[in-house]
């Protein structure tokens, strides 16, 4: 037999039974439908993730001042007033890396009027803009010169503008900050809450030495923040960090680092992972769906095959193979699986879109993903139609005759 004639004598056989083959794929529709739907969730999250990462900065690198040894007792992190803005300098001019930042930060009372706000601030040169993805919505950032001459300005965040400027333009306004007073160059566009659950917009930024020298007092760095050329640069450098620094501060070989180079990707690398065995998790649940849809073939074939044994013997007795009758029942199979796969894969993508906006979840299609869910689809026909098309083909013609 043509493969042609069997398929289509395979859909005449189907719309003869409507709504048996409906209910058949149905199954099948639901188990691709949620099998798509998941994927594109999974995708959504590994690509949220991402985002996290690049929000977060751009192939961030920092250093913070390590402890110190203090009678036997080491201290932890921020224990030794170790990095100073030279090191910054020297770490700049590394082959691995594309721009650093000094950084300093504390809280800080700031007041415009009569109102005030708690907040945290950072010292920080120009470049940090940069390096972390900071963008200023209104105004403009402080420069160069502005850390070079000490002018005393500084970018505020949008929840701090909120507070403090309810009803006005906060650009252009002095504010005093620890009793010095500021003149407010710029707002940044929000940022939201970090990974780590904190206000990121709860903030303001003003010129290192501002802060360092006028602000606090301290001749020290609390931190060094660099974005390396590259991801796959973030080791080497950190390598070449580790030397230089080890050189700057003269520490013997015995020495223990005064300083402790982090970077973020081991976070977000966790969260990653727990959200690739979430959809993991989701798939396996959407499988079986599938497996149910397939077990609906398989019994609904066997039925086929029952009901129709006679026609199966006068197919055999005029001249057909018992490959013909295996591979008309395995047509009418992966028939069935097609196009209740073709189904799903319509489905999923309502479903995930409707999702998708319900949650507020970004999700990801891609080509491969209907691919593979149409491959799957035929396969889960082939697979459990082939026994019943194999017993189709086992049976005897002159018994198949005699059938009632």
């Amino acid at each position: 037999m043509e493969f042609r004639s069997a398929v289509t004598d395979a859909f005449n056989t189907l719309r003869q039974n409507r709504m048996r083959s409906a209910l058949t794929m149905l199954g099948i529709m639901i188990g691709i439908g949620a099998v798509m739907c998941t994927v594109a969730i999974g995708q959504g999250g590994q690509t949220q993730v991402q985002q996290q990462l690049e929000n977060i900065g751009d192939n961030l690198i920092w250093i913070e001042a390590g402890g110190r040894n203090v009678s036997g007792r080491r201290t932890g992190a921020y224990g030794t007033n170790s990095l100073m803005v030279e090191d910054e300098q020297a770490i700049a001019r590394l082959p691995a890396i594309k721009m650093c930042s000094p950084h300093v930060d504390s809280h800080v009372q700031i007041t415009y009027k009569n109102q005030n706000w708690w907040t945290h601030y950072r010292g920080v040169a120009p470049s940090f803009l940069h390096i972390e993805h900071w963008v200023v919505a209104s105004g403009s950032s402080f420069t160069d010169a502005d850390v070079d001459h000490l002018n005393k300005v500084v970018v505020i965040g949008r929840t701090v503008a909120e507070h403090l400027f309810p009803h006005e333009d906060p650009v252009g306004k002095t504010v005093r900050i620890s009793n010095l007073p500021f003149v407010v160059v710029g707002v940044f566009a929000p940022k939201g809450v970090s990974t780590y659950g904190w206000d990121q917009d709860d903030t303001l930024m003003m010129p290192y030495t501002v802060a360092m020298k006028e602000l606090i007092g301290q001749y020290w760095l609390d931190d060094i923040m660099c974005s390396a050329v590259s991801p796959a640069a973030i080791p080497p450098a950190e390598t070449q960090i580790g030397r230089l620094l080890r050189f700057q501060h003269h520490l013997r070989p015995d020495q223990p680092d005064d300083f402790n180079i982090r970077h973020p990707e081991e976070a977000l690398q966790a969260l990653k992972e727990s959200n690739k065995t979430f959809a993991i998790m989701l798939a396996s649940i959407a499988s079986v769906s599938l497996l149910v849809g397939g077990i609906g073939i398989m019994n609904i074939m066997l039925v086929s095959v029952t009901e129709r044994t006679r026609e199966i013997g006068v197919r055999m007795a005029v001249g057909a193979t018992r490959w013909d009758v295996q591979q008309q029942f395995l047509i009418e199979a992966a028939t069935l699986s097609l196009v209740g796969g073709a189904a799903g894969v319509l489905g999923g993508i309502i479903a995930t879109e409707g999702l998708t906006r319900a949650m507020s979840w970004p999700a990801t299609f891609s080509m491969e993903a209907v691919l593979i869910a149409v491959v799957v689809s035929i396969g889960t026909g082939i697979f459990f139609g082939y026994y019943p098309a194999r017993r189709a083909a086992a049976l005897n013609p002159i018994e198949a005759l005699r059938y009632e």
